[in-house]
């Protein structure tokens, strides 16, 4: 088997504040293979963004505290300075982040902001910068692209926006395109067109993506492979048809369940998980699902490691033996999800 592209080894993210540490990320390791599209998916503070953020070494906060490795082509990115990790940021790791109207400079026109990253990684002139930057608004579906060019980025719509990030991302052939949400607080038809467009562009130029996300449907349209976060932690990893159709993780479960289906009686309200998640200051011992979860058994005070307990690549982090959240499953996930259960 060729060796991943990108691979996160025992990844841990600390901040020290006034309350105490906060453990943002927690022993994280992931696989990224050419082409793939991991989908990271979980709840809003499960440490999804700061694990891709650390990635690609863009918290500079002098209170958090970096563990582990991040090889990228073989190369410890944790290990590099800030100029030589500038060398990689964009042209072989580019990030599409959540909310395109922060992400970009409101002084200056998008096509300057895009052609100054093309020009800070390849040696070309003004022009060729600038005609590359058309082609690229043109190829992510910008109408009148030579014209758009020159406009600022409060001139365009939500979804021409992230079109527009998206245009920034790809404009130097990157190996790794990391989208934090990038449907974020857009309209189902324009998230809809944002995923088509992400999907065309991986399948044209062989990008590998990471897709973060808290929802569902999203991963279940884009994503190869799914890894569940909660607390830091990855609680449950496989590929996308084992994590929908045999989930291991009584979270994978309730995130599931949630899902309104249109093929199926409207409920009279949709399932909920109950509680919060936890605060990552102070965790609760054992695992961290535990207080929140309906078969929490005296086991559950040990934490529970992330294993391979099918023996198929599915990993998982429930103390539950497999036989028990097979019965368990079936009554907490919706029937279409326990098809070919094993």
């Amino acid at each position: 088997m060729a060796d991943p592209l990108l691979e996160v080894r025992n990844l841990k993210v600390s901040f020290r504040t006034e309350d105490g540490t906060v453990q943002a990320v927690d022993g994280v390791s992931l696989t990224l293979a050419e082409g793939e599209t991991l989908g990271i998916v979980g709840e809003s503070g499960s440490g999804k963004s700061v694990t891709m953020m650390s990635v690609m070494r863009l918290i500079t906060d002098p209170n958090a505290r970096f563990e582990g490795q991040v090889l990228y082509k073989g190369r410890d990115l944790m290990a590099l300075t800030q100029e030589q990790i500038r060398g990689i940021r964009g042209a072989g790791i580019a990030m599409i982040f959540q909310d395109p109207m922060t992400s970009l400079n409101p002084v200056y026109r998008v096509g300057w902001q895009i052609a100054e990253q093309i020009q800070a990684h390849d040696k070309v002139s003004k022009q060729a910068a600038h005609a590359r930057t058309i082609d690229l608004l043109k190829s992510v579906g910008i109408p009148h692209a030579s014209e758009r060019v020159d406009d600022y980025p409060h001139q365009f719509s939500g979804g021409m926006r992230q079109r527009v990030m998206i245009a920034m991302a790809l404009s130097c052939n990157p190996d790794i395109v990391i989208a934090d949400e990038p449907t974020t607080a857009l309209d189902v038809t324009i998230q809809a067109q944002i995923l088509g467009l992400i999907r065309k562009l991986r399948d044209d130029f062989g990008t590998a993506v990471v897709l973060i996300t808290h929802d569902m449907g999203v991963v279940a349209e884009m994503a190869d492979r799914v890894a569940v976060m909660y607390a830091g932690r990855i609680v449950e990893e496989g590929s996308r048809r084992d994590v929908f159709y045999r989930p291991q993780h009584p979270y994978t479960w309730g995130l599931l369940g949630s899902i309104a289906r249109l093929d199926r009686p409207k409920p009279r309200r949709l399932a909920t998980i109950p509680g919060l998640p936890p605060s990552l200051v102070n965790l609760p011992p054992g695992c961290a699902f535990g207080p929140r979860c309906a078969y929490r058994f005296p086991a559950c005070a040990q934490t529970p490691p992330l294993t391979d307990k099918l023996g198929n690549g599915h990993l998982d982090a429930c103390l539950l033996d497999p036989q028990a959240k097979k019965d368990a499953r079936a009554g907490a996930t919706p029937p279409e999800l326990v098809e070919d259960a094993t």
